[in-house]
C-alpha cells in the first residue's frame, strides 16, 4: 500500500528531526520554511523533496495528504486550522493550540472533514515509557503512592511563554497516559520570575490525579530553565517497587528498585526495545492515516494538557507580577 505523501512546516531545531524521520520512512514530499538557507540545506541533504517558504502553496498541493506542523507554538492553531480546512490530515507538536476552546474546535474540524488530527506528545511513544505503563498495569510497582517528573535544562533563547508552556505538555501527557488519566487536577503552583523579564522560569505544580473513579495519586511537576545540568527524570512510587526513568541516560534509562526484607536495596533494569521514540512517533501518525484510527496521542488527550496550563497561566497572572528571587504560590 502507497504511503501517504507529508508536507513538513517549518525545519527548525525539532522540525528538522521530524523532516529526517518522514524522509526515511519515505513519505516526505515537501518542506515549508521562512528561512530559505534552511530550505537549501534540506534540498541539498534530501534529493527529489521540493521545498518553498509559501504555506498557500503546500496547502493546494494535491499530492500532500498530511501537514506537519513544527512551528513556534503560537502558530500552531492558525497553521492546523488552516490545513484541516484545505482537507489536510495534521500532525501538530505540542501544545495542540493555547487554550481549551481552541482545542475543541479543532477537534470538531478533524471529525466533521473526518480527518486525523494527532498531537506530537512524543513521551507516549517512548517504548521506556510504555514498558513502564505495562509494569504499572502489571501490579509490579505494587499500589501506587506518588509520582513526579523533573524537567530542567538551561534555555537561552526565551520567548514570550512561560516554562510551563514549554516543559511541562511532556510531563503532564506522560503521567497522564502512565496512569490512565484523562482528567489531572492542580492543586497547587509555584512560580519564579528570574530574570524580571515577567516570563516565568522556574515552575512546580502539585497535582491530582484521579484513577479507577475512586483513588487520587498525587504527583509533582518541576521545572526550570535556568538549570545548567539537564536534568529529565520521571520517579514513580509504589508499595513494592519504585521506578526511575531517567532520559538523560544513555542506556539503562528504566531501573526498579526495592528492598529486601533485609534492608538491601535491589536494582533491576526492565528490557524495552531500542528504537528512537520519534521514529514510532511519525509512524504512529502514518499508522493512522492508512487506518483512520484515532491517534494515541489525540486531540483529547492535548485539550486536557492545555485545560492545565491555561489554568496555571490564569492562576499566576491573577496575582502581583512576580519579582526576582520571590515566589507566586497559587491554591485552588
Amino acid at each position: 500500500m502507497e504511503l501517504p505523501k507529508v508536507a513538513v512546516i517549518g525545519c527548525g531545531n525539532w522540525g528538522k528531526n521530524l523532516v529526517r524521520n518522514f524522509a526515511h520512512l519515505g513519505t516526505l514530499a515537501v518542506v515549508c520554511d521562512s528561512d530559505s538557507r534552511q530550505l537549501e540545506r534540506i534540498a541539498h541533504e534530501y534529493r527529489g523533496v521540493r521545498v518553498t517558504t509559501s504555506f498557500e502553496t503546500v496547502l493546494q498541493d494535491s499530492d500532500v495528504q498530511a501537514v506537519v506542523i513544527a512551528t513556534p507554538s503560537d502558530t500552531h492553531f492558525e497553521l492546523a486550522e488552516k490545513s484541516l480546512i484545505a482537507g489536510k490530515h495534521v500532525y501538530v507538536e505540542k501544545p495542540l493550540a493555547r487554550n481549551e476552546k481552541q482545542c475543541e474546535e479543532l477537534d470538531a474540524l478533524a471529525n466533521e472533514r473526518n480527518l486525523v488530527l494527532m498531537v506530537g506528545h512524543l513521551l507516549l511513544y517512548h517504548p521506556a515509557v510504555n514498558c513502564l505503563k505495562e509494569l504499572i498495569a502489571s501490579g509490579e510497582l505494587g499500589d501506587l503512592l506518588f509520582v513526579r517528573s523533573d524537567r530542567m535544562n538551561f534555555n537561552q533563547f526565551r520567548s514570550h511563554w512561560s516554562v510551563l508552556w514549554d516543559l511541562a505538555p511532556h510531563d503532564l501527557s506522560m503521567m497522564s497516559y502512565l496512569l490512565d488519566c484523562d482528567a489531572p487536577e492542580v492543586t497547587r503552583v509555584g512560580g519564579w520570575d528570574t530574570q524580571q523579564d515577567g516570563l516565568v522560569d522556574v515552575a512546580y505544580l502539585d497535582v491530582s490525579f484521579p484513577v479507577d473513579g475512586q483513588r487520587i495519586i498525587p504527583g509533582q511537576v518541576r521545572n526550570s530553565w535556568i538549570d545548567p545540568q539537564k536534568l529529565v527524570r520521571l520517579t514513580v512510587n509504589g508499595t513494592r517497587k519504585t521506578a526511575v526513568l531517567n532520559d538523560t541516560q544513555v542506556e539503562d534509562k528504566l531501573s526498579l528498585h526495592s528492598l529486601t526484607p533485609a534492608g538491601r536495596m535491589i536494582v533491576e533494569y526492565p528490557y524495552y526495545p531500542d528504537i528512537e521514540p520519534l521514529h514510532l512517533e511519525c509512524e504512529h501518525f502514518l499508522q493512522c492515516l492508512v487506518t483512520g484510527e484515532r491517534p494515541r496521542s489525540d486531540a483529547n488527550n492535548a485539550y486536557h494538557v492545555v485545560k492545565v496550563l491555561s489554568d496555571v497561566e490564569n492562576r499566576l497572572s491573577a496575582r502581583p507580577r512576580i519579582q526576582s528571587g520571590r515566589q507566586a504560590i497559587s491554591k485552588p
